[in-house]
């Protein structure tokens, strides 16, 4: 085991410069310069904006700032921002808790439903539970997210009442459930038909007619022996979509108003702010990897018959 670990968390070396140096340069990509929109339509004074961008480093050549960006990351300094020159540490410390709260709201959220409804639907295939889950998943994959946070905000703020329609500043841990069950709305949908087809084919098996033959307890078939197994997909999944919700609450949070690293991510690409895009990314795709070597851990735990060697 140990030795597998170490040998992944080697591959996450390459995964993540590769990831951080595509980010890098599409924001170097980009058109515009954003030291001289600091002045404005004024103009700026090109001694002025020389000596800022050698401050910040930004006169060097893209594979040098990348460079000199990668080794400090791995002190812990995430750049500065050009326009306020704070410390992109700073403004990621203020954001990122409340979508990291958001994310695993919404993931919380995907695996009881999602799983919930999946598993009921999977015991009775081709019965009214089954087609109902065909038509509620078929239904949030097709809606927009966009469009479900306005119904939804419409729907329980502003005319039954039960929710504030923003996120307040002091960002409420309550507040968090609707914004978190529209961002959880179309990964709930994929885990739920995941689910219902892996405990389908999971029926069907060898090791299942020999547990009912057995005479064991219904409930110990299908929670030890049926949904154990039938899970490997799923948490693969949701391993992966961890990193995802955190990625694409972009718009939930714009609609909830939601001060999180999807309004900074938006902001910064609005100001060409390269070094605040890249940090978040590089935040991400860190959660992403430690997602990943998780799902691959608990692969043993759930298949008695993996063993990592």
């Amino acid at each position: 085991m140990g030795h597998y670990v170490a040998r992944r968390l080697l591959q996450m070396i390459p995964v993540f410069i590769g990831s951080t140096l595509l980010v890098f340069l599409m924001m170097y990509a980009l058109p515009g310069d954003p030291v001289r929109a600091l002045a404005g339509e004024k103009g700026a004074d090109p001694t002025q904006v020389a000596k800022l961008k050698a401050e910040l480093g930004l006169d060097q050549p893209i594979l040098v700032q990348y460079w000199n960006y990668l080794t400090g990351l791995f002190q812990g300094d995430f750049g500065t921002q050009i326009a306020s020159r704070r410390p992109v540490a700073d403004v990621i410390a203020e954001s990122w808790p409340v979508t990291a709260q958001l994310a695993i709201f919404a993931l919380v959220f995907t695996a009881v439903v999602g799983i919930g409804m999946g598993v009921v639907a999977g015991l009775k295939p081709n019965s009214v539970q089954d087609r109902t889950l065909l038509f509620i998943t078929l239904l949030l994959v097709s809606i927009p997210s966009f469009v479900l946070g306005r119904m939804t905000q419409t729907f329980f703020a502003f005319q039954l009442g039960w929710v504030d329609p923003n996120v307040s500043l002091e960002e409420n841990w309550y507040e968090l459930l609707m914004p978190a069950a529209v961002l959880a709305a179309l990964s709930l949908a994929y885990v739920a038909r995941l689910t219902r087809t892996s405990v389908v084919e999971n029926l069907r098996s060898d090791y299942i007619r020999t547990a009912v033959a057995k005479g064991l307890p219904r409930r110990r078939v299908v929670g030890v022996h049926l949904v154990r197994n039938s899970m490997i997909p799923v948490v693969t999944y949701l391993g992966a979509d961890l990193g995802a919700l955190m990625a694409g609450a972009v718009v939930t949070e714009g609609i909830f108003n939601i001060h999180g690293i999807g309004l900074t991510v938006f902001e910064a690409l609005g100001k060409r702010e390269g070094s605040t895009v890249v940090g978040i990314v590089s935040l991400i795709v860190i959660v992403y990897l430690i997602a990943s070597l998780l799902v691959d851990l608990l692969y043993a735990v759930l298949d008695p018959r993996i063993r990592y060697a």
